[in-house]
This record gives C-alpha cells, sequence and structure tokens, in this order.
C-alpha cells in the first residue's frame, strides 16, 4: 500500500486529522527528509542516499515520524523525541500550553483520541525542531 491508499483506507472520523497532521509535519520539517510505507504507516525518513546504513533492526531507511490513523486514536511516533530527552522535556512542558487533556504520551508515541482536538501549531514546533544531520548524528550516538 502507499501513502495514498492509506489515507483512502482512514476511517471518515480520522481522515480530515490525519491529513492535516501529515500537511502540518510536511509544511514544518525540515528538508532532506523523504516520505515512504513503513511497517504499514506513513513515515518521514532519512533516505538511503543520505545515510546508506539505514535503520539497524531492518536496514530500511532511517525513520522519523510516522503518523497513524487507529481506530480509537491518531498516533505520532516521533523517534526524535524518544532519543532526545531535552525535546522529550521541552514537549511535555509545551504540551498544557496547547492542550487542556492530559498528554496520552510513551517513549515515542503521542496519541490523540479526539480528532477535533490535535494541537496541529504544536506538532508544527516539534516536526521542526530536528534536521536531518541532528537526527543522523543522534541516532548515531546510540552506538556509543
Amino acid at each position: 500500500m502507499n501513502i495514498d491508499g492509506y489515507i483512502e483506507s482512514i476511517d471518515d472520523r480520522w481522515k480530515a486529522a490525519f491529513s492535516n497532521t501529515w500537511k502540518t509535519i510536511s509544511h514544518t520539517l525540515p528538508d532532506g527528509f523523504t516520505t515512504e510505507m513503513q511497517h504499514g504507516i506513513p513515515t518521514y525518513v532519512v533516505p538511503k542516499e543520505k545515510y546508506p546504513e539505514g535503520y539497524h533492526v531492518d536496514n530500511e531507511a532511517l525513520p522519523f515520524i510516522g503518523v497513524a490513523a487507529h481506530k480509537r486514536h491518531l498516533a505520532i511516533y516521533h523517534m526524535g523525541i524518544y532519543r532526545n530527552e531535552q525535546l522529550y522535556e521541552w514537549f511535555t512542558d509545551e504540551h498544557p500550553k496547547h492542550m487542556k487533556t492530559k498528554l496520552d504520551m510513551g517513549k515515542s508515541c503521542i496519541r490523540f483520541s479526539n480528532p477535533d482536538k490535535i494541537p496541529y501549531e504544536l506538532i508544527g514546533k516539534l516536526s521542526g525542531k530536528m534536521t536531518v544531520d541532528e537526527w543522523i548524528e543522534l541516532y548515531e550516538s546510540r552506538k556509543s
């Protein structure tokens, strides 16, 4: 399945929220990331041309941000927030300034259960905070 096919398959309840989230990230993400389907969801990645080593788990392009519309929530999988404690702290501090609801977050997964209450401005700020080169450097630091 390609990204357009994924969007077509989304439940109507989540389609607009997914599209707006995807567009927000696309407009604020620094240059150099590309898109592809990884693990069944649309994902912004560091292309293999830029980072030939790829992701150590499956040798695909290095994933950065994936977006998925599930039955009960919209999920943003941000690998940089998982690896960068300062970015994680920034996001958790900023969230209450944009949302009245409690943050529903795992290590890399940010979940939103109401399609009408997605903090697009916050998502845009988050997606613009790390360049391709910064993400590669952070990813490489896992080896040390």
